[in-house]
This record gives C-alpha cells, structure tokens and sequence, in this order.
C-alpha cells in the first residue's frame, strides 16, 4: 500500500511511503475499478474490430487462375498456361467447327467453367478476359468472352454478362452495337431477346480481339451492370434478371467458337 501511494497521488495528503487512510483506499479502489473496465472495454473492442476485419476479407475471394485446380468445365477444354505476359486458364469449345452450331448443349453453343466452391449472390465480379475467333471458327464467331452467374446445380440454368470483341470496331454500326450482350440461359438466349425486345440487353463499347479487356460485373437483386476497362459509367444496364434474386455459383463462359483466356478474378460480397 504504502508503494501504491509513492507511484500515485490519491488526494492532497498522501504523501510518499505513508500509510493510506480508508478514504484514500476508496477512491483507489474506485481508480482501479474503472482502470479495469477501460482494459476490458479496449480488448473487446480490439476482438470486435478483428471480427469484422475477418470477415471484411473473407467477403472477398481472389483467384488468379494460374491452374485448372477447383475449375469444372461443361462443354469446354480448360488448361493453365501464359497468354500475352500474364498467367491465365484458356477455355475452348470441345465440339469440332462445323458441329458447333448444329447441336449445342447450352441452347446457342459455347460452354462455362464453374468455379467450384464459390456461392454467390450480390456483389460485384471482375476479371481480365480476351476473346478471339478461334483458328477454323465459323464464319459469324464474335470471340463470345465473358462471365456466368448464379450458375444452378443444373449448370445449364445461369445468368450471363459477356462481349463480342470483333464488333467492337467492326464497321457496320450495328453490329457495334452488339458489343455486349446479356443472356439468361436456358429460356433467354440471345436471339429471344433481340427479338423481343431490340437494344435492351446489348450495347457498345470499344473492343479489341485478343487483348486483354477488364470487365466488372455489379450485381444487386434483380439488377445487374457491365463496366469494361475500369469505365466509371456502365456500358450495359439490365434491370430484370430473369431468374430473378437467385444465387448460386460463378463461372467462366464463351460462346461458339470462342477461343477464351481469364485471369485475375476477383469476386467481392
């Protein structure tokens, strides 16, 4: 006791190595009452802040596809190698050329890679694509690149964002503005939706075969928007997915004689 009144200075009286009264213990006991439940209050707010800081980063998930580890192709061959100085996975259609568009499995060719594991809702998808015709396509290839999602069980049931690179500056107007394209397989495949309701689901924006282009894929109930090459304005809006607010896995997807690298996805909650 008479330490504790030489280290701290309970009221005007205490003085160095002398013998503290009951009222001075009081007020030390009060002192270190709430020294004790600052502690406590400052550790569980540290427990609380590394709570949240967990699942701040578990609520995103990066892949660099560099390996075909966790990836299962429908429809399609997927391998691990390096395109244009980056490391990447390369999915192409299984069929030969002249097959492709005969009898497709997915209602209008082309094929997915679901990620496995993934389980996804709202958010936001992004990932490096490049898109070509690949070597013998047929003649209306578009190099058909991009990313399914809320893929079912039934990995034929999905919702899909994706881009023609060879429209992008084609020199037919129209055709650029068939740049992008959203589809929801299997009830809404492409030709539907042009058909019943023209320009709603696809749009321009500035494309080159073969390069690497970075698309963002915004999800949020029923609304779902397209940014290419970190744009601040979206290039596609669609406001009625129509599998509705579902939610299920994220795939990789091209179209009918796609040749397709990805890399560098990234899916945030």
């Amino acid at each position: 006791m008479e330490k504790l009144c030489k280290d701290f200075s309970w009221n005007d009286e205490c003085k160095p190595l002398q013998p503290i009264d009951n009222c001075e213990l009081s007020v030390q006991s009060r002192y270190y009452g709430r020294m004790i439940r600052k502690v406590h209050f400052s550790a569980m707010a540290g427990v609380l802040v590394g709570v949240l800081l967990i699942h701040h980063a578990s609520a995103a998930q990066t892949l660099e596809l560099d390996s075909t580890k966790g990836l299962q192709a429908h429809d399609v061959t997927v391998e691990a190698l390096t395109y244009r100085g980056r490391k990447a996975v390369r999915v192409m259609p299984t069929a030969a050329s002249d097959a492709e568009l005969v009898a497709p499995k997915n209602g209008e060719g082309g094929g997915i890679v679901v990620l496995q594991g993934t389980s996804f809702h709202n958010g936001t998808i992004e990932v490096d694509v490049a898109g070509k015709p690949r070597a013998g396509a047929p003649s209306d290839a578009r190099g058909f690149i991009g990313v399914a999602f809320r893929v079912a069980a039934e990995p034929a049931t999905y919702e899909c964002v994706y881009i023609r690179p060879t429209n992008g500056r084609a020199d037919d107007q129209v055709r650029r503005n068939h740049s992008t394209q959203y589809i929801s397989m299997p009830e809404y495949e492409w030709s539907r939706l042009r058909k019943e309701a023209p320009g709603q689901y696809e749009s321009y924006v500035d494309l080159v075969p073969g390069e690497w282009t970075k698309i963002k894929i915004e999800v949020s109930g029923v609304k779902a928007r397209l940014f290419v090459n970190d744009s601040s304005q979206p290039v596609l809006v669609v406001n009625d997915l129509k599998h509705g607010d579902s939610e299920g896995a994220v795939a990789l997807w091209i179209g009918p004689g796609t040749e397709g690298y990805f890399a560098n996805l990234r899916v945030s909650k």
